[in-house]
Order: C-alpha cells, then sequence, then structure tokens
C-alpha cells in the first residue's frame, strides 16, 4: 500500500496574494478552498527554493497533488526536482508542463536533466530539436550554457567553445545571466588551454557580477545595465548636448527680440500693414495652406524693418516741410529704402 503524502506545515502568515499574481491566475480554475491550499503551497515553494530546496520540493509535491492539471503547479515541480538532483522526475515533469502550456521555456533543464541522467547526446538532440525563435533572450543563452556542458561531457571541448559563442557574449554590456555565461566561455577556453584568455573572461564575468550587484543590489532584479560607454557613445552623447545648448541660445534670442517694444515713431498706417500681414500669416496657417504660403508670410523681423524705413521716410519729409515754409529753401526727399539698398 502506498504510503500517503505528508503535506508540510505552512506558516500561518503566509497568504494565498503572496504567491506572483501570473501564478494565482492560473489557479482560478481550483474550487476555491483547493486554490487558496495550492497557492499557499506555491509561495512557500518561492520563499524556500534557495535556502531549503528539499522543503520546497515537499511543498511543491503537495501542490501538484491537488492541482495536477494546472502548468504552474507542475513547472514548480520540476524545478525542485532538478534543485534536488531528481533528474527524472525533473525531466518527466518538465515535458508534462510543456505539454500542457505548450511553451518552451525550460529548455535548457530539459538538456541539463537528460546530462544528470548520464544522456549527453539525447541532450544535444533535445537542444538541436528546439525552435530556439520561440526562446526569449535569456532562455537562449541558458539553453547555450546547456549545449555547450552537454559537448564537454562527449570531449567536444571546441564545440562546446562555439555553441556558447553569441551575441549575447559581449562584455561591454551587463545582464543578469551575463556573469553566468562569461564564466562558462572562460571555463571552456581553459580547458582547451587558452589560460590568458580564459583569466580575461574571468575578469568580465566578476566585473559583470560587481556591475550588477552594485547597480541594483540583486542579480535576478536587473533587466539590462551599461558596463560603459564607447567612445563612439560618449561623443555622439556630447554632439546631441551641444546641439541643444545652440537651439537654446537661438530661442533666447528669439525671446529677447519679440520682447522689444515697438519703435515709438510707427505710424498708424504702417501698424495697420503689422496687423493685415500678421492676419494673414495666422488664416494661411488655420486654413492649413502649405509650407510655401506661410514661408511667403511676412516674418516679425521683416516687419520692425520695414516699419523703421517708413518712420524715417516721415520723419524726413516733415522736416523738409518745415524748411521749405520757414523759407530756407527745398530739401530734396530721401531716397525710397528699396533704392537705397
Amino acid at each position: 500500500m502506498r504510503a500517503e503524502h505528508q503535506d508540510p506545515v505552512i506558516p500561518d502568515d503566509i497568504r494565498p496574494n503572496d504567491l506572483h499574481p501570473a501564478a494565482r491566475n492560473e489557479l482560478k480554475t481550483l474550487q476555491v478552498d483547493v486554490q487558496e491550499r495550492v497557492a499557499r503551497h506555491l509561495a512557500m515553494v518561492a520563499l524556500l527554493i534557495d535556502d531549503d530546496p528539499a522543503l520546497a520540493h515537499q511543498h511543491a509535491l503537495s501542490a501538484s497533488r491537488r492541482a495536477g492539471r494546472i502548468p504552474v503547479a507542475r513547472e514548480t515541480l520540476a524545478i525542485t526536482a532538478y534543485r534536488t538532483g531528481d533528474f527524472a522526475l525533473a525531466l518527466r515533469e518538465l515535458r508534462t508542463y510543456r505539454r500542457l502550456s505548450g511553451l518552451d521555456g525550460h529548455l535548457a533543464l530539459m538538456v541539463d536533466s537528460e546530462r544528470g541522467l548520464g544522456r549527453p547526446e539525447k541532450a544535444l538532440e533535445t537542444g538541436l530539436e528546439a525552435d530556439t525563435s520561440k526562446l526569449d533572450t535569456e532562455q537562449r543563452v541558458h539553453l547555450a550554457i546547456a549545449m555547450s556542458g552537454a559537448r564537454l561531457d562527449l570531449g567536444q571541448t571546441q564545440q562546446a567553445l562555439f555553441e556558447l559563442e553569441i551575441p549575447e557574449l559581449n562584455p561591454q554590456r551587463a545582464f543578469s545571466w551575463s556573469p553566468e555565461l562569461f564564466g562558462a566561455y572562460a571555463a571552456v577556453l581553459e580547458d582547451l588551454g587558452r589560460d590568458d584568455e580564459a583569466r580575461e573572461w574571468y575578469g568580465h564575468a566578476d566585473r559583470a557580477a560587481g556591475a550588477l550587484q552594485d547597480h541594483l543590489g540583486s542579480l535576478d532584479e536587473l533587466e539590462v545595465f551599461e558596463i560603459h560607454e564607447s567612445h563612439e557613445e560618449i561623443d555622439a552623447a556630447e554632439d546631441a548636448d551641444a546641439a541643444d545648448d545652440i537651439d537654446n541660445a537661438d530661442d533666447a534670442s528669439d525671446d529677447a527680440a519679440a520682447a522689444q517694444p515697438a519703435s515709438a515713431g510707427s505710424a498708424p498706417e504702417q501698424q495697420d500693414t503689422e496687423h493685415t500681414d500678421a492676419d494673414a500669416e495666422r488664416s494661411g496657417v488655420e486654413s492649413g495652406a502649405d509650407a510655401e504660403s506661410v514661408a511667403d508670410a511676412v516674418s516679425p523681423a521683416e516687419g520692425r524693418e520695414q516699419s523703421a524705413s517708413a518712420a524715417e521716410d516721415e520723419i524726413a519729409a516733415e522736416v523738409a516741410e518745415l524748411l521749405a515754409e520757414a523759407g530756407i529753401g527745398e530739401v530734396s526727399q530721401p531716397e525710397n529704402t528699396e533704392d537705397r539698398s
């Protein structure tokens, strides 16, 4: 007679809301009391997986026993089985999870589980059958690391290096998976006897881990962090700042010019002309006029120049008239502004 599984104790302060919302959402097809129990067991797995994987595995077993058709329950059991070294159970649960969810996100664990069972050829076959276009970047990186390990199991050291030479092998940028990828690459270089390069990549791994830890204090929470900028990126940023400074200076000059009061000597007729021009410009924009029509409208600067010229002509005419009345003699009228120019 098979012994009944004994549920591990769940502390009273662990609530269903402690489980990630996405995982809770998968449990909604269960009865309310079962749903809450399973959610609390899964929350305990998340709490214990790093410090006590064996106890976390017991909680995962309890959750899976009550929610065997729920993908997240089978996924959790697979992960705890893998962490405790039960690779046969991990592989079985991962296959079940893939069948229930239609997702291949744990291919790296499947490859590693095959390796754990002493079947590196099967591990490579599993990885090569995968459609990597359906994986996100982190999943592709972990699959490359697992495939490299399988190559090492078979003594294919050079091929193991090739498995890791992927676009994400970039020491200029640090992601949450970068230290592991850089370290794996360094280990293969070391196996190939390329010790200088291995030390360099171990250094990249240490710097990436340090940069990530300093940036957020937790590798698991970081999406991406730039270790340092290239010279080209720095120059581009400086050029952009300089262009912004020039634009700001031009805007300030335009604002200062617009704030100056109109000339005191402007004639009423000239003021009417300015208003007419401004109205024409506004009506052109509001009626959907094209760029050329708007550009042809008189600009504020041109209006001020015309106003000043008209004022000079009128003052000169008044002076000439006064001199003529006083009998001083004729004074020639000033030439038209356009003729002078």
